[in-house]
Parts: structure tokens; sequence; C-alpha cells
């Protein structure tokens, strides 16, 4: 059997986003803030309470309340509602994929996202969409000069419309400096980007008209921590010649520590898992694992007292989460997005409901009412 060689991405043809086919437009999706939530089920909206009950408490306590999100909930149109929210301190910190970023920047620089998957993939195009991927990594690149995390990065990339681009002579001799620190694999990383892609130094001006659709640029500008998981060749920004693993993982590093961080001031806080079937509890269910360790080495009792709404479409295998998990014998067992959470202490609760239902209601009780 011939041995496998590793595909050459730098030679991927990439081709002008604006030519692609989005299916979702920001000035569609959008829900405003003052809409009326749709309606939900008797028992659905008993749960919402509940959640938005434990919400005030956390925020009285001064408790973190964390939003972890799949990238439907932007497509959804939430993002006003939740800057709203965030404006009024009742999130904390929000955590996406790497899917829910590209959603983001794509509808803040162009006002349209989403692609066909079946007919892209079919004809070599799916994800080869050359501002996408550019933009993503210039804003990684320059974000790591400064210390930032994925989620701060590219926040401040689409608030600054753009960013800048040192001179090579000035990065080389950091190289030296900064041996043994991962400044230096920045700086290494940069330098290797700007020769290979002809990336010049200075000012790079990436207009974004639609900045309110932006959850990244609405977290950073108001200072609320947005944290994001990528997966190595999850996203589409790996269909791109700029593609670099060291820089996605870099910033997913750091995000990770970020995030860590804010599960370290949950006690007697909220988690909200809506619509993240993967990336929500198994971050979550690590950083936890660090939390606790280092606790322990000091001392320290566990996190206790919060509470964890998971939402979703899915449904919960009719098992109720709030008892804990099921027998291996019952295929709710097997649910992820559910054994994961109700595993981590606290009180779990599973809502089968639509996510931006259950964001518009959180907002009507937090901040309309």
């Amino acid at each position: 059997m011939p041995a496998s060689r590793p595909l050459d991405l730098r030679s991927l043809k990439v081709l002008p986003l604006d030519q692609r086919r989005s299916l979702t437009r920001a000035e569609d999706i959008l829900v405003p803030v003052d809409r009326a939530p749709v309606e939900v089920p008797e028992q659905i909206g008993g749960w919402i309470h509940d959640a938005v009950e434990r919400i005030r408490k956390a925020r009285e306590r001064d408790a973190q309340v964390i939003l972890m999100y799949g990238a439907h909930l932007l497509r959804n149109g939430a993002a006003l509602l939740l800057t709203e929210l965030m404006e009024k301190g009742w999130i904390t910190h929000l955590a996406t994929n790497g899917a829910g970023t590209i959603h983001d920047w794509e509808y803040a620089w162009l006002g349209r996202s989403t692609e066909s998957v079946e007919q892209n993939v079919a004809t070599g195009t799916f994800g080869t969409w050359d501002e996408t991927g550019r933009n993503i990594h210039l804003a990684l690149m320059t974000g790591a000069l400064q210390g930032l995390g994925y989620g701060a990065a590219l926040g401040q990339f689409i608030l600054d419309d753009g960013c800048f681009l040192p001179n090579p002579e000035e990065l080389l001799p950091l190289l030296g400096q900064f041996a043994g620190d991962p400044l230096g694999g920045a700086v290494a990383d940069l330098l290797s980007a700007m020769q290979r892609h002809g990336l010049q130094p200075g000012r790079h001006a990436v207009e974004h008209r639609w900045k309110n659709a932006s959850l990244l640029a609405q977290a950073r500008r108001l200072g609320v921590p947005v944290t994001v998981h990528p997966g190595i060749g999850y996203d589409i920004i790996a269909c791109h010649p700029m593609f670099d693993g060291a820089m996605i993982g870099r910033a997913a590093a750091e995000d990770f520590r970020m995030f860590a961080g804010a599960v370290e001031g949950l006690d007697d806080g909220v988690v909200l898992s809506v619509g993240s079937a993967i990336m929500a509890p198994q971050v979550f269910e690590k950083s936890l694992s660090c939390v606790h360790n280092l606790r322990f080495q000091h001392g320290r009792p566990p996190v206790s007292g919060h509470s964890i709404h998971v939402v979703d479409l899915q449904d919960g295998g009719n098992w109720d989460w709030s008892k804990g998990e099921p027998p291996k014998t019952n295929p709710a067992y097997y649910l992820r997005f559910c054994k994961s959470f109700s595993r981590m202490g606290g009180h779990m609760q599973y809502l089968q409901c639509d996510n931006l239902a259950f964001v518009q209601h959180l907002h009507h009780a937090l901040v309309r009412r």
C-alpha cells in the first residue's frame, strides 16, 4: 500500500467571499430587542423561569453566568438580545466554537453568512473563501503579539476595522528575546506568514459595517470575556492557504485558560449551554477538573451551588436529567451533551427548546420587565 502524503493546502484556490451564495443575511435574521418572545409550552416556560431566577441570584452574589453556545444561536439572530443581556450585566462570559466565530465575522464584514455544505463540497469550494480565512488568521496573528486569545483578538479586529502588521526588521530581533516564551512562537509564525503570503507591513484596513451582528465585537466593547474553543480541521478556515494550526492552537490555548478562570468563579453561578452538543460539555468538564485540581492543592472545596441549563432541540431521551444520568441500558445514557453536564455537580436541567425562543424569554424576563 502506498504511503499517504500530506495535502499541500498552500496550493488551494480560494475565491472572493462576495461570490459565494450565502444562505442567511444579518438584516433578515437579527431579532429586534422589542419583539415579544414566541410562545413555549407551559413546562418549558417553568424551566426557563427557574433559569431566570437562578441567574438573578447568581448576579446578586457576583457569581459567574457563563453562556456556552453553538453557531446556530448566532445564525438564528440572537446577537442583539445577547448584547443587551451583556450590557445589563446578566451574562459575564461567552464561550463558542470555531463555527460561531466564522459566522460572527462574516456577518460583521459582509452582512451575510452560511453556505450549502453539500453543493460546495461537491465542487471543491466549501470553505475556500479568501477573506474569511485570511482575516481570521490576520486577527489571530496580530492578537497573539498582544497576548490575546482567539475571542479577544477577533473581537478587537472587528472593532478596529483591521489590524497593523509590524515591520519584519522590528520583529526579527525579538526572536532571540523570547526563547521559551509563547511570544517567540507568535513572532516566528507571523514572520513566516508575512513572507509566505506576501503580507506587507502597515495598516490592513478591513471595514466591518455590521458590527451590531457580532457578539465577539460587542463582548469586546463591553469588556465581557469571550473564549473560542475550536478543533483543528473542524472549521472552514482550514480550507485556506494561510491555514496554520499553531496560530489557532496558541489562541485557543489562551482561551481555554481564560474559560477555566471563569469556572473558578462559578460557585453559586450559572452555566447556560445552548445548542452546543460537543464543545460545551467537553470543554466544561476539563475546565472544572483543572479548577478542582488547583483548589484541592490549597485545601479549598470544590465548586458548588451552581446550576447548569442545557438547551437543545434534540430529544433528551425522555429522561429527567435533574435526577442524574440513566443506566447504560437506556439509550439516553449516550447523549453526551446531557450526560457530561449531569456529572458536573450542582443542579442540572435539560430543556428541549428552540435556542432562540429560550434566549428571547431570558431577555424578556431579565431586561424588559
